[in-house]
């Protein structure tokens, strides 16, 4: 599937997380404070990556052997894009607009998406590594 999914996995979570706080702490506008400048580049950090897991999907999915679910990610990636997108066009960005990017089905998907195959990805990579030492053992 994609490769380097768990480094994007985190990139995503980090984003997310910094989201959560900003959305917990109850301003009115991101204009004037650092938490507001710090928002708007995780949005437009978050753009980016989205962006280029759209195209890293529609990439892949060309592939042969290429996996269905990269349809779902792709499009729950779309849909992530555009909700981010709508809010990076504000003039100004409240606790509660966040609350509301964070609250979106949109984004939960793709997060859940992203945990899913990261966790699998995981597991892949631990599995070759259980057999070998299962193997010692005999």
């Amino acid at each position: 599937m994609l490769a380097g999914i768990e480094t994007l996995c985190s990139s995503m979570e980090e984003c997310y997380e910094l989201l959560l706080a900003y959305a917990a702490q109850g301003l009115p506008t991101d204009v004037g404070s650092q938490s507001g400048a710090q928002i708007r580049g995780c949005l437009a950090r978050a753009a980016g990556l989205l962006a280029g897991l759209i195209e890293r999907c529609a990439a892949e999915a060309n592939l042969q052997d290429s996996d269905p679910f990269l349809d779902v990610i792709g499009r729950d990636a779309r849909s992530s894009l555009a909700a981010v997108e709508l809010v990076l066009q504000q003039p100004s960005i409240s606790s509660q607009l966040i609350d509301n990017l964070n609250a979106s089905i949109h984004l939960r998907a793709l997060l859940t998406d992203l945990f899913l195959v990261g966790e699998i990805a995981t597991a892949r990579q631990r599995r070759p590594l259980a057999v070998l030492s299962a193997g010692a053992a005999r």
